[in-house]
């Protein structure tokens, strides 16, 4: 397939009919072939007929001829193209003019659609750039000015007003807004974004104007490199398209010899040396794997663009098809299946105290502590109405709590120790191990010796966790577990929650590595879900390292073989569903391809098949694996309960 006529742009199949030059080229090619027919149908002079064929021949063939001697001279390979370019020789030494035109322009036709489909499937991640306004709102001394976008410096501040989509990636200054941040993550639902949060290029502001810092230039923002990303992903072949590729490059020259001998052979044992050499160009038609060829890189270049949309990069073919593979999930804890900060999860007085006091006093001495422990209590308090009294002579206790004077009166918050340290009754009450088998840190409060109430915090699961982990078993997923360096107990806690198949905790980063082979090594392909930095040599060792929420991260983006723009664990099974709807398309395209040439070439050989239906049925054949191929650009659907699309 020829790919160096493709357009910048998408553009619609009635606009390519006349800016497409390959598709203009086999539409007057078809014309100059239909007239001819109709010239013979009217008995008009023969001459005129063969006149309409001739002219056809050298049109329809320009840009497939030449790709065909380019790829005999530079690379000394025999290609589809020279196989077609022969046949259509082959028929007007033979004077078969009609034939001759008829496989050109069938031939020409099916290349031209098939290489604007490829281009419109690529282009279509290029629309995202079209999201990001060219101009741009810039401050300068207080007053607004209009610039084009490609002038914003780092460093800048400009104005996007509601309604508005930002030019270029940035941190909010003033203001606060939602931003509809679908042409990047993939997430349709609004952000609530204020000041010193970033934003990203194409997302669209909300309901209030806001001021943003730009941090990256207008040709380097979040679109641009999602775009090359896609681009550069395309262009890298999975191990099933290496291996047609190189396929093809032996099989041409071996259909070439092939048809060389049904005509020599066919001569020799029947003397009728017309018939056998037609026969031999027959071969030549029918055997060349146009739909063999492109069975693969179709449904990898569709899959990868629907992929970039979604906010899904996925780094090339090898990574798409190894998301197809995979058998077994394992998922970093904090921060991927788990919020990432602790949350007060019960709050229980004791001794008949107040429940709304226990509170008030734990957030008036956290409120002076920068620990998260601390920060989730006060802003617990905030959330029921409760707005910290001042603390006085405040003191952190390292390792064990803090302790301040409150309203006159000793406070103190922190742990077991502390409780018997302080408290004059050292036991601790009976919820302590409970909530503790749930996975819940337990914090003590107290005022002067007294035990006041038991605070349980923990970092919960994502609200979406138990349904991404729903949908991979939908998916078919054999093995979903958990590695994470927490305690036993938190991820004992956390695994039962979520209902994994397992957990592994107290992990150092090269046990996780371990862990890693130990999976694949007892349920085949595994995939590594985590932040694309921390858990670096995990991703590494898996067959395929998914980083989410790398949105504006780059290192995070290189770290991984697939990264997810959005903070949303369920993309996570949108890409394995990618991945196996692209490498079963695939399987499909590949079987229809060997099935057909078993079929066609025996035909052509035993003489069923004359040339015009053997390019018709060859061409047929390429524009279906195309239009299979295309079905994986759809979004994928919920599999159904039990399925293994693999």
């Amino acid at each position: 397939m020829s790919e160096s006529v493709a357009p910048a742009q998408a553009m619609s199949w009635r606009e390519a009919t006349y800016k497409f030059a390959p598709l203009r080229n086999a539409l007057i090619a078809g014309l100059l072939l239909l007239a001819g027919i109709v010239l013979e149908l009217i008995d008009a002079p023969q001459a005129l007929a063969i006149a309409a064929f001739v002219a056809a021949i050298p049109i329809g063939a320009w840009f497939f001829a030449q790709e065909g001697w380019e790829e005999f001279i530079e690379e000394r390979e025999i290609g589809i193209e020279a196989l077609m370019l022969l046949a259509a020789a082959g028929c007007i030494v033979f004077g078969l003019w009609e034939e001759a035109a008829a496989l050109v322009f069938l031939y020409s036709l099916a290349e031209a659609i098939e290489e604007l489909t490829f281009t419109r499937t690529r282009a279509a991640i290029r629309e995202l750039l079209d999201l990001a306004p060219k101009q741009a709102r810039r401050l300068t001394g207080g007053r607004e000015e209009t610039i084009d976008a490609d002038q914003l410096r780092v460093g800048d501040v400009i104005v996007v007003r509601p309604g508005e989509a930002l030019p270029t990636d940035g941190v909010i200054l003033e203001g606060s807004s939602t931003f509809n941040e679908a042409p990047v993550t993939g997430e349709s639902v609004p952000v609530e974004k204020g000041p010193g949060q970033q934003v990203f290029a194409g997302t669209v502001n909300g309901q209030r104007a806001v001021e943003v810092k730009v941090t990256r230039p207008y040709a380097d923002n979040t679109l641009q490199r999602i775009v090359r990303l896609v681009e550069q992903a395309q262009s890298q072949k999975s191990r099933a398209q290496r291996f047609v590729d190189r396929f093809a490059t032996r099989y041409s020259p071996a259909v070439l010899l092939a048809a060389v001998l049904v005509a020599v052979i066919g001569g020799l044992v029947d003397g009728d040396w017309t018939e056998s050499a037609l026969r031999g160009v027959t071969v030549l038609v029918a055997g060349a794997p146009c739909a063999l060829v492109m069975s693969v890189p179709i449904a990898v270049a569709a899959a990868i663009s629907r992929a970039g949309r979604d906010g899904i990069l996925v780094k090339g073919g090898l990574q798409l098809e190894a998301l197809g593979r995979i058998q077994a999930v394992a998922f970093d804890k904090t921060g991927t299946l788990t919020k990432g900060t602790p949350e007060v999860t019960d709050v229980i007085p004791l001794n008949g105290y107040d429940r709304h006091q226990a509170l008030a006093l734990a957030a008036a001495v956290e409120a002076r502590s920068e620990h998260p422990l601390a920060q989730a209590i006060v802003t617990r308090a905030r959330e029921e109405g409760i707005e910290p009294a001042a603390a006085q002579q405040f003191e952190a206790l390292v390792g064990h709590g803090a302790i301040a004077q409150v309203d006159g009166t000793e406070v103190w918050v922190g742990s077991p120790e502390l409780v018997a340290q302080r408290a004059a009754a050292g036991e601790l009450p009976a919820d302590v191990g409970r909530l503790q088998d749930e996975g819940k840190t337990v914090v003590f409060v107290g005022q002067d010796d007294r035990l006041l109430a038991l605070v349980a915090l923990r970092d919960e699961p994502r609200p979406e966790a138990a349904r991404a982990i729903a949908e991979l078993r939908r998916l078919g997923v054999k093995h979903i577990s958990m590695l994470t360096g927490d305690s036993q107990r938190t991820a004992r806690a956390i695994a039962a929650q979520l209902g994994l198949d397992a957990h592994y905790a107290e992990l150092k980063p090269e046990d996780k590595v371990t862990q890693i082979r130990r999976l694949h090594d007892e349920h085949g392909a595994v995939a590594m879900v985590g932040d694309g930095i921390n858990d670096a040599p995990a991703l590494a060792a898996a067959d395929v390292g998914i980083a989410m929420g790398t949105a504006g991260t780059d290192a995070a983006i290189e770290a991984a073989d697939v990264a997810l723009m959005a903070d949303d664990i369920t993309k996570v099974a949108q890409a394995l569903s990618l991945g196996r709807r692209a490498t079963r398309i695939s399987r499909q395209n590949l079987l229809f391809s060997v099935v057909l040439l078993a079929v066609l070439i025996p035909s052509a050989i035993a003489g069923v098949l004359t040339v015009v239906v053997a390019v018709a049925v060859h061409e047929v054949s390429e524009l279906l694996a195309v239009g299979n191929g295309l079905r994986a650009a759809k979004r994928p659907a919920a599999a159904p309960a039990g399925s293994n699309a693999a």
